[in-house]
């Protein structure tokens, strides 16, 4: 599984105050209202999968996500409504004293850019951090603090280069944009395929390559750096989400997948399920379950483990068989084996893929190991109902062959087939799965029996 918590966690560093100022000035411009609709332009352009894809519907971008667009709207944005960049607007339009010591920033902050680094060494607390470019091998060293013992060799850094203007412009010496991201090796490089990916489709649709240089390319749509980390994101919930493992009290596996049918053939039906290899003949309890109707063969039921747990249930009933699995991958498997080996004989009446709903906490995603969700009774006994009252109901409507291909429904007005379909009711209601899930019937069977015009029984 790849794990939320290997995908991203936000840094903040602090800012030298002269740069600090400037980045002020730059946002209460971009605030104002000559300006504010192509604020939100930018920001929408650099943020674009939370705000028009699915992932805002699924995660909300990291603070440091939302501090990085508003870099790139006051360094790399150009406006487009024709007016000059926020940079050249504070830089070109004297309309208020800006200290030399602020103002020699606006030139490395427009050159600055968005990339993906990774430390050349571990970093240490106090020392300076050297950092590469995974990108295109750009070297740069930038002042160590306090906060890099939240930084680790292995772990790169998605974060703004800004070149120091108080050292020689071939130095390599950078100061920090006051926050970033670290990610996991796989996912830096995921994110730069990602990015790369997009870049040639945009050569290949425009017929221009001239984004060769990694720093041209990065300053002008680097905003597609932060649209690949917001699809990783979203990748790693899904498949947090498609992990969960969902629990009854007792911490056996919940089998939400649950699949049901009809059949005629209850010999071939055993011997089948019999000779699966994967399943264990499960002796039903004496409650009365196994016991059959009115010249009804008894029930039956197989079981699948896994490491001592029960992963899926097979019961077949006089009329009826009933798969219950963990995941809908496993009914699936299941599903596949039986119609390979019964064929025509099964009759599939639907099925239920849904778990329970369920908001998962930042601390369940963000754990080492998957989510495991307790199902109540209660939950059960509902999801069940859901499924079953859809499924029977849509019965009383279906040619039974056990009814000489006659509905429920026409066969109940007809005296002769009246207390056969009274009798099928009975077995169903008899071997209800709530009745060995959560201990009583999930399904109000006077219900069905009013469905088709039978008389109620007395509870």
């Amino acid at each position: 599984m790849s794990r939320v918590s290997d995908q991203a966690a936000g840094f903040w560093t602090p800012r030298q105050p002269p740069l600090d100022a400037i980045l002020g000035r730059l946002e209460r411009l971009s605030l104002k209202p000559e300006f504010r609709l192509q604020r939100e332009v930018a920001h929408a352009r650099a943020l674009k999968p939370y705000v028009e894809g699915v992932a805002g519907r699924l995660v909300a971008p990291l603070e440091q996500e939302i501090e990085l667009a508003s870099l790139y709207l006051f360094c790399d944005y150009y406006p487009e409504d024709g007016q000059l960049t926020l940079i050249e607007q504070l830089r070109d339009v004297i309309t208020e004293h800006i200290p030399e010591e602020e103002r020699q920033w606006l030139d490395p902050l427009k050159h600055s850019y968005l990339d993906v680094l990774r430390p050349t060494v571990p970093p240490t607390p106090g020392q300076d951090l050297e950092l590469q470019s995974l990108a295109d091998g750009t070297r740069c060293v930038l002042p160590g603090g306090e906060f890099v013992k939240d930084l680790a060799e292995d772990r790169p850094l998605l974060t703004r280069v800004i070149h120091d203007p108080n050292t020689p412009p071939e130095s390599d010496r950078a100061v920090w944009a006051g926050c970033g991201i670290t990610v996991s090796q796989a996912d830096a490089e995921a994110v730069l395929d990602m990015t790369s990916e997009w870049r040639r489709e945009m050569e290949v649709t425009t017929g221009s390559f001239a984004l060769g240089e990694w720093k041209e390319f990065a300053k002008r749509f680097g905003y597609m750096i932060l649209w690949a980390f917001a699809q990783r994101q979203m990748d790693a919930l899904v498949d947090a989400v498609v992990h969960v493992g969902y629990r009854h009290p007792n911490g056996q596996p919940y089998l939400y997948a649950v699949a049901l049918y009809d059949h005629h053939e209850h010999r071939s039906f055993t011997e089948t399920l019999s000779e699966m290899k994967e399943l264990q003949v499960e002796k039903l309890g004496s409650d009365g379950r196994q016991r059959a109707g009115k010249d009804l063969p008894a029930a039956q039921q197989w079981v699948q483990r896994e490491d001592g747990r029960v992963v899926a249930i097979l019961t077949l009933t006089a009329l009826q068989l009933i798969l219950e699995c963990d995941s809908p991958q496993r009914l699936d498997h299941i599903k596949h084996r039986l119609a390979a080996s019964l064929g025509f004989s099964l009759h599939f009446r639907g099925e239920t893929l849904v778990p329970p709903a369920r908001q998962l906490s930042v601390a369940e995603l963000m754990s080492d190991e998957p989510p495991q969700l307790v199902v109540t009774p209660d939950e059960d006994r509902a999801l069940l109902n859901q499924f079953l009252e859809k499924a029977y109901l849509e019965w009383s409507d279906q040619p039974h062959l056990a009814l000489g291909g006659q509905t429920p429904r026409h066969a109940a007005a007809t005296p002769a087939l009246r207390g056969t379909v009274g009798d099928m009711i009975d077995d169903m209601e008899r071997h209800d799965p709530g009745r060995w899930r959560c201990g009583k019937s999930a399904f109000e069977y006077n219900r069905l029996r009013a469905h088709v015009g039978l008389d109620e029984r007395p509870k």
